[in-house]
């Protein structure tokens, strides 16, 4: 049996590890199109934080974990699903069989349509690769306006603030993690992160962000002056704002959400509204292709509807419960849960269910 996982994160590692305990001699191959070991976004805060190196990103942490456990890692892009052919083609034109196949693609960020949202000192924080450079970037005294202010964003605002950064959040609902917290709920976190020195624009968007020959401030002159810090390549922004207002930054970190990364499945015939379509086997349209994590639309567990329920528990679930069916197992879902908990600068707020 040939099972192979197009994703790395914890959703197809997972997999694949169950997989190897329920089929000792199938043959596993997990791909992922990053230059990285399997590691958790999750964790990447927690690196811009300081309170771990990169290696403490890494899913798993031995080197030969992988080729004891006989997981073949595969670095590539995937650009196919043939089904026909029960094959998978990558941008470089080669193509490996499979027997069972599971998308475990995830998520991508959101890039809002916002002029000059492609300037050197925007970016997005998803991958190790977008860490780095915020690290190199996000200094003491740097002036930092983070885009969106739902759960993930909530996440980079704790460890920009760690860095010592002048924080601004500027967020389009009329409240912090409008999807997660009720109007009141929002407004608590609100209130309690601009009490620790956090500016929060909420009922505001970005319309443009323009190349700016800007002076840092006394401050950011103080501070840098101090630290031997320097102004990050790229220059100075200005950000315009939907009331009116603009305001100057060394770095925009986007946080605007995330989707499923499903457009590769185009042709393939796998029924896709805003993520894969899934039954409670995790089983797509398609006979012998399996879909796990963020990018799937699972049952909910209260109404049993196709529901995106992006938190990596229910991932994880879902993972193993999909592997159980590769193997020619029964598991079933009870049904994805959403389910959040968050430390927002030392206030820990919770939500789940309805």
């Amino acid at each position: 049996m040939k099972h192979v996982i197009i994703g790395n994160g914890p959703t197809g590692l997972v997999a694949a590890e169950t997989l190897r305990r329920l089929q000792p001699d199938a043959e596993i191959a997990l791909i992922g199109d990053e230059k990285e070991p399997p590691y958790s976004r999750m964790a990447i805060p927690y690196y811009l934080h300081g309170n771990i190196n990169e290696a403490g990103t890494h899913l798993r942490k031995a080197h030969d974990h992988y080729a004891r456990h006989g997981i073949h890692l595969i670095e590539g892009r995937v650009a196919k699903v043939d089904p026909t052919a029960k094959q998978i083609e990558f941008t470089s034109g080669e193509r490996l069989p499979y027997d069972k196949l599971l998308i475990a693609t995830g998520s991508r960020p959101i890039l809002p349509p916002v002029p000059g949202i492609d300037l050197p000192n925007v970016h997005t924080c998803w991958t190790l690769e977008d860490a780095r450079a915020i690290a190199a970037k996000a200094r003491p005294g740097s002036r930092v306006l983070q885009l969106g202010a739902g759960f993930i964003g909530c996440i980079i605002m704790e460890a920009l603030a760690a860095r010592g950064v002048a924080l601004t959040v500027v967020e389009m609902g009329d409240r912090m993690v409008p999807r997660m917290m009720t109007p009141q709920a929002g407004a608590m976190i609100k209130q309690w992160v601009e009490g620790k020195g956090v500016a929060v624009h909420c009922n505001t968007g970005v319309t443009r962000i323009d190349a700016a020959a800007s002076d840092k401030g006394l401050l950011g002159k103080i501070v840098d002056a101090v630290t031997g810090a320097a102004a990050p390549a790229g220059g100075a922004l200005k950000v315009s704002l939907s009331t009116g207002a603009s305001l100057e930054a060394d770095l925009v970190i986007c946080a605007a959400g995330v989707r499923p990364n499903v457009e590769f499945l185009a042709g393939s015939g796998i029924a896709i509204e805003r993520g894969i379509r899934v039954d409670h086997a995790m089983r797509s349209s398609i006979a012998d292709i399996y879909a796990a994590g963020d990018v799937t639309e699972a049952p909910g567990f209260h109404t049993g509807q196709p529901e995106l329920n992006a938190i990596q528990p229910n991932a994880v679930d879902q993972a193993r419960i999909a592997a159980h069916n590769m193997a020619g197992g029964t598991a079933a879902s009870g049904g994805s849960l959403a389910i959040n908990v968050l430390d927002t600068l030392g206030l820990i707020s919770t939500s789940f269910g309805q």
